[in-house]
């Protein structure tokens, strides 16, 4: 994809009515996308003396934030409340060889991948902000389609199943104080929607959750350590646990192949071509940084709490941790309420490149972000998307099935597969005969991989279709 536009350098620091820049793709098809320029980034990069390297076709900030800032944000989605359920999902049907070698392994297959994808960031004299921009440039106009299909289903089940998620705190939350049953599930889920709704109406865009992500780390820490503490007093006290893998052969091939789509989810977004366009150049050495920072330190509360879990209950452990420990009330409210609120950070950055394209496409591009008519903007676009997700979730609660499939379809071409083959495709004049037989060979496992868990995902939406109904209270 060529881009013929003014240069950001060239461009007016104060931007008052929308401007339009032609996309060509490698096809020869045109399209026409708004020329927006954050007044605010502009000006103080004046100030300074420097101007940041500003996309000329986005509402949004980027070029602004630190490495550390964003791999906060990666932290924050790979600690989000997610975690308290790997020890159930991942380390149950794998067991302790097997379980702790594949969170291993899946961690630096992660960080490979998300590294050859960090260095395309930069290709044709172009910073690609999103993902279907690289991928349209690479391939043309149909795998643009075909990329932004994808990662916007996938990212739309991850937003949804984050509403379940905090809907499932609330009512454990609940549960702990009343078992009359009286708050259900969906009531719960509905009340998540709408507290995700209105942190979303007052936090513009990605690069403006700074301080939230504080609270984010604050509040992960929070449930991880207090399910780790109690789980660790459990452990001890109870008798020996059964640490054998449930289930006959033919049940174990499916719920390893699940697991395995499990340890991928763990790891990856589908967006970092969308987080690293808000970080400060030099892009792809501040976003490796930032992959390390994740990928090391920021891994450590997730094994804590996965081997924890599994050591203190063997194959008894649920798919929500706090469900297993025991303690104090008031402890374990903590630990869901921190859930619940930590629930509603993540899921703003994984809904943030559905909000810049509306904000791109449908907004008016003109005064601040807190301006009346762009919170009215984001309050009935948002509002909207965050409403569907919210009645996926209450009709769906049992979302995680299809999640497994969506992961399937999506999640592994993005990251593993598309990934191998752009980076084929952009630097393989370079490679070696053995590099690139090593890209090939991740390419095709991968694709395989995908298969395979695409019908390990179809075959467990069958087994539970005859179990659960609509808005059931789980």
């Amino acid at each position: 994809m060529d881009v013929n536009a003014p240069s950001p350098s060239s461009s007016s620091s104060s931007c008052t009515t929308p401007e339009t820049e032609d996309l060509q793709f490698d096809d020869g098809h045109h399209e026409r996308a708004p020329l927006l320029l954050p007044t605010k980034i502009m000006d103080a990069a004046d100030e300074k003396g420097e101007r940041p390297d500003l996309s000329e076709d986005t509402a949004h900030q980027i070029s602004v934030d630190p490495w550390y800032q964003v791999g906060f944000v990666l932290i924050t989605g790979v600690n989000s409340a997610y975690v308290l359920g790997y020890s159930g999902s991942v380390m149950v049907p794998l067991g302790w060889i097997a379980g702790t070698c594949g969170l291993l392994l899946a961690a630096a297959i992660s960080m490979y991948a998300n590294a050859l994808l960090a260095r395309l960031h930069e290709v044709g004299g172009k910073r690609h902000i999103r993902y279907r921009d690289l991928a349209g440039h690479i391939y043309g106009r149909k795998i643009y389609g075909l990329t932004w299909a994808l990662q916007y289903v996938n990212l739309f089940m991850i937003n949804t199943g984050f509403i379940i998620l905090a809907g499932q705190a609330l009512k454990a939350t609940y549960a702990l104080f009343r078992d009359d049953g009286a708050l259900k599930l969906p009531y719960c889920i509905a009340i998540s929607g709408f507290v995700c709704a209105l942190f979303a109406f007052g936090i513009p865009y990605l690069s403006a959750l700074r301080v939230w992500l504080g609270f984010s780390t604050l509040f992960s820490l929070i449930y991880i350590v207090i399910a780790f503490v109690l789980s660790l007093r459990d452990g001890m006290a109870a008798p020996a646990r059964d640490y054998s893998i449930p289930g006959s052969h033919g049940i174990r091939i499916f719920t390893t192949i699940g697991a395995v789509a499990d340890l991928v989810f763990a790891y990856n977004t589908g967006m970092l071509p969308e987080i690293q366009a808000t970080i400060r150049p030099p892009v792809v050495k501040n976003m490796e940084k930032a992959l390390w920072f994740q990928f090391t330190v920021g891994s450590l509360p997730l094994y804590a709490v996965t081997f924890m879990g599994y050591w203190a209950y063997g194959s008894s452990t649920s798919s929500y941790l706090l469900n297993n420990v025991k303690g104090p009330v008031w402890i374990k409210a903590t630990a869901n309420m921190s859930a619940f609120l930590q629930t509603v950070i993540a899921l703003h950055i994984f809904a943030s490149p559905m909000y810049e394209f509306l904000d791109t496409k449908y907004g008016s591009g003109r005064g601040g972000p807190f301006a009346f008519h762009n919170l009215v903007f984001r309050v009935v676009v948002r509002g909207g998307y965050l409403t569907v997700n919210t009645l996926v979730a209450a009709v769906l609660p049992f979302l995680g099935d299809f999640m497994s499939l969506t992961g399937a379809l999506s999640t592994f071409p993005l990251t593993f597969v598309l990934a191998n083959h752009m980076y084929l495709m952009v630097k393989g004049h370079k490679l070696s005969a053995i590099q690139k037989s090593w890209h090939w060979l991740n390419l095709i496992g991968f694709s395989g991989l995908a298969v395979a868990a695409a019908v390990a995902a179809i075959r467990l939406i069958m087994l539970d279709s005859t179990t659960y109904h609509f808005f059931a209270d789980l």
